[in-house]
């Protein structure tokens, strides 16, 4: 069977929406030397292979929204869909203190196969989706460890990463804060805008409203978890979405 380094469910689906998974999956294609980077299962399993939880979530909201979605289906250890193509970290040779060996000496000719195998056939199609109509909604989910090592527990439940365009991520912020049970964090834990990311390239270059939301992965490592917290947050969309589609008054 042909690889393929994205998935794409529900095409046709006529939501404004279009839902994103940069970091879906924890597989190494078989051109990746052979499959491995070199590191234990269990590494592979951590955050640092993949958004742990998100794929799941994703989908779900993806149904719950009546909308397109698309997965990558490479470990971020491969090749990170979420950079730019300029980016020093698109190939990571050290994460979180692991050392990758199968990236260790990636050369420039490496580097070019992995981004016409993996990065780029994702950026095209994420682009063909988005294109699909003139109002297209990009929501991009993701998740983040509770703790990395050395530093102190994240307390969010939920972050909410946004550059300067906040049309969508102002009222989806207030309306998440209304949640009086939700520590929610803004730019937490990570800040939300890296130039030539996923969300730059496809969303604010083309001025669509979009929100990239991260879910503490604790929360979401269970299948029956992941569609509890979709359940929750995707009529909350919505109506923040309402929210940024009203005129800003006079």
């Amino acid at each position: 069977m042909t690889y393929a380094p994205f998935e794409i469910i529900g095409a046709d689906r006529p939501s404004r929406w279009l839902v994103t998974c940069d970091h879906a999956s924890n597989f190494v294609p078989s051109f990746v030397n052979g499959g491995s980077l070199g590191l234990a299962q269990g590494d592979m399993e951590r955050h640092i292979g993949y958004d742990v939880g998100a794929a799941g979530v994703a989908r779900v909201l993806a149904e719950q929204l009546d909308a397109p979605i698309i997965l990558s289906n490479f470990s971020r250890l491969v090749i990170d869909p979420n950079r730019g193509e300029d980016d020093p970290t698109l190939l990571m040779r050290l994460y979180d203190g692991t050392v990758i060996p199968g990236n260790r000496d990636a050369d420039a000719a490496e580097h070019q196969r992995r981004l016409d195998a993996c990065y780029r056939p994702y950026h095209d199609a994420l682009a063909r989706l988005a294109a699909r109509r003139d109002d297209t909604v990009i929501l991009s989910i993701h998740s983040f460890t509770p703790q990395l090592a050395g530093r102190p527990p994240r307390p969010w439940h939920i972050g909410v990463l946004h550059a300067a365009d906040m049309r969508l991520a102002r009222p989806l912020l207030r309306r998440l804060r209304d949640e009086p049970d939700l520590c929610i964090g803004e730019n937490e834990p990570y800040g939300g805008h890296l130039p030539g990311d996923a969300i730059d390239k496809h969303a604010i270059a083309h001025r669509r409203l979009n929100a990239l939301i991260e879910f503490r992965n604790d929360l979401i490592a269970e299948a029956a978890h992941q569609h509890l917290w979709a359940t929750r947050v995707a009529p909350i969309l919505q109506a923040a979405l309402l929210d940024a589609d009203q005129p800003v008054p006079a």
